[in-house]
């Protein structure tokens, strides 16, 4: 087994960016950058550059539509951007790169290209990373990158160890949820290249360290950040009518069907709420149609996309923020949703479910109520008991916005990450 390495735990760490290394250039490597969907990686770059690292981010696809990116705040780092409008770049730097590139690569190349994938979809996202790797390693060197990080276990992952390969430099990535369960098909090999591994929770580093034990002493766990924790809004004395809200992308493992059938059940027992169900994705006319079917058009709102800035105006008038995630049936799940912290942040009571890494920040009857996936009865029932307790629920969530503070806090947890990130330059 490899030697444990002997790093300072994340709350020893405290930011200084004056102690940053001049010579230190971090490039991360998303799919998308920035995404509406994963504004906490824009927290994490954002943070880091404000710490004071050099940070160069690199997408595999191109631009998302400004329309999209409505309301989210500005990527403080630079971007390039890949995508099909990069495809002759990379034909070339893989025709130019035959004579000059170490055999070791192109084993590589093969080992990605021809072994099997969890999905068609994933097999070419992985093929995409594999040859962007290669002209990615080239102008990392050009560019003077010290160290490749990859905030996704997948495809991002996948390019940086190519380009890690190409460039002979090193690199590490996150694991998360969905890019861990089912594992890809060269997780164990990612894992065993790394420079480090970060993952997210507890949850999530028991299964690593299962996958690979071999490479328990590159493994870490640095929390998110939680980018509202500086805002609060006003504690709120809930009355009938009262306001639910849930917020996410309408997949199937934010188990918003679940949460309809729960409010079915609160309706049969006449409570009188109003669901807001912010969000959009591929569910939505279904998530509609059986609002509709359980006769509860008149309570549910569904307004759509919400720019993250305007999101605390959507907390502010919210009673309770429920989080019915589940594990759906190909695997795939949530680590921790950030909209949580966000919500436990601003002081709104959580109830939520327990997978994966959700239960180590909504703990029951500490700092919100936590209940069984997939569960409607048990789910109306912590709402019940959440809206008939107001002094219970306030307690709770300035329990929650405490722990926020101290455990998911940006400049805390993202100086850790920057510590890792110049440690292995």
């Amino acid at each position: 087994m490899t030697e444990k390495m002997k790093i300072p735990p994340p709350v020893a760490i405290s930011p200084r960016p004056a102690t940053t290394s001049p010579h230190v250039k971090v490039a991360y490597i998303l799919l998308w950058f920035p995404e509406p969907s994963q504004t906490f990686i824009l927290d994490e770059v954002n943070t880091l550059v404000n710490l004071g690292l050099a940070v160069q981010v690199y997408t595999l696809y191109g631009p998302r539509p400004p329309a999209r990116l409505a309301g989210m705040a500005h990527a403080a780092a630079p971007i390039t951007h890949l995508g099909l409008a990069s495809l002759n770049h990379l034909a070339g730097s893989l025709l130019a790169s035959k004579g000059g590139v170490r055999s070791d690569t192109y084993h590589l190349l093969r080992q990605v290209l021809f072994r099997r994938w969890r999905s068609l979809e994933t097999t070419g996202e992985a093929w995409w990373a594999a040859c962007a790797g290669v002209y990615l390693g080239g102008a990392f060197l050009r560019e003077g990158i010290t160290h490749i990080h990859a905030p996704w276990a997948n495809g991002p992952a996948t390019a940086a160890w190519v380009a890690s390969r190409v460039a002979g430099l090193p690199f590490s990535f996150c694991a998360h949820a969905h890019d861990l369960y089912p594992p890809d098909g060269a997780l164990q090999e990612k894992l065993a290249a790394a420079a480090f591994v970060r993952t997210i929770s507890q949850r999530n580093l028991d299964f690593l360290i299962q996958v690979a034990p071999h490479t328990v002493g590159k493994l870490v766990k640095i929390s998110y950040g939680a980018p509202l924790c500086s805002t609060s809004v006003s504690p709120r004395q809930p009355h009938p009518p009262y306001h639910l809200l849930a917020l996410g992308r309408f997949v199937p493992k934010k188990g918003f069907s679940v949460l309809l059938e729960a409010c079915r059940l609160l309706a049969d027992e006449d409570l009188d709420f109003r669901l807001t169900l912010a969000g959009d994705g591929p569910q939505r006319h279904q998530l509609q149609q059986l609002a509709a079917n359980l006769k509860l058009k008149d309570r549910v709102a569904f307004p759509g996309f919400v720019p993250h800035r305007q999101v605390p105006e959507l907390f502010r008038w919210a009673d309770l923020f429920v989080m019915p995630c589940i594990i759906d049936r190909s695997g795939d799940r949530d680590g921790l949703p950030n909209v949580i912290l966000e919500a436990m942040a601003l002081g709104v009571p959580v109830v939520a479910t327990d997978v994966n890494g959700i239960p180590e920040a909504v703990r029951n009857g500490d700092t919100g109520w936590l209940v069984n996936q997939n569960d409607p009865p048990a789910l109306a029932r912590a709402v019940r008991e959440a809206l008939a307790n107001p002094l219970e629920a306030r307690r709770r969530a300035l329990a929650g916005r405490e722990l926020v503070e101290a455990e998911f806090n940006s400049q805390k947890n993202y100086a850790c990450l920057k510590y890792y990130l110049e440690k292995f330059s």
